[in-house]
């Protein structure tokens, strides 16, 4: 590992704002709260949402909500963590096998649409998305998991172009999906058609920077 990459910083050092429950029945009680926090913010948002609303939609008392979550910025990060490991397994699984250009194609192009259609369909995840854009550590922890991410499709480009130079590997893994990220969050803040076509532009696009063609 080179001095670049070891000091990256990695999602698990990033420190949490929340206690982490060590029992199934605490763990079970967690799973009620970030689901009413998810049900609120998809009706309301995150910055309406109110904490005595989470406690009484999970059926907790509010004390046994600050025990985990000292504020809402608490749950909102639990969710981000959440949507964060969701995706990085769904992306490690779909380029973990991709050993060849058309295998690239393909898996990446059922990536980009498969985000497209998870920020299209899930209000919750916008709403994370944008508030990233306001707290620092949740800007860290989205640069984190975009370096992550970018780390899979490195390991495929790798094996596709072996006589490119590393450096310049890494340099387009990280920016096309640092790319990708931008053009979804355009796509879904326009009309649908447009949307559409801006992400098929996008994959146009990046697909000949990482194919080499």
């Amino acid at each position: 590992m080179d001095e670049k990459t070891a000091a990256r910083p990695k999602q698990a050092d990033i420190a949490s704002p929340r206690r982490s429950p060590s029992q199934q029945r605490s763990r079970e009680r967690v799973e009620r709260m970030l689901a009413a926090a998810s049900a609120l913010i998809a009706e309301q948002g995150s910055d309406a949402m109110r904490m005595g609303e989470v406690a009484e939609r999970a059926g907790v008392s509010i004390g046994s909500l600050y025990q985990f979550f000292p504020d809402k910025r608490a749950i909102v990060w639990a969710l981000a963590e959440r949507y964060t490991a969701e995706s990085q397994a769904c992306i490690s699984t779909a380029l973990k096998d991709v050993g060849d250009k058309h295998g690239l194609r393909q898996a990446f192009s059922e990536l980009v649409d498969i985000y497209y259609r998870l920020f299209l369909a899930e209000p919750v995840m916008r709403d994370i998305w944008s508030g990233t854009q306001a707290d620092k550590a949740l800007r860290e922890l989205e640069l984190a998991d975009s370096r992550a991410n970018a780390d899979f499709l490195l390991a495929v480009l790798k094996r596709i172009r072996p006589d490119a130079d590393p450096i310049e590997l890494e340099t387009a893994a990280f920016l096309v999906w640092q790319m990708g990220e931008a053009a979804v969050r355009l796509a879904i803040s326009v009309e649908r058609d447009e949307g559409d076509r801006l992400v098929e532009a996008y994959k146009r696009m990046a697909l000949r920077e990482l194919v080499g063609e």
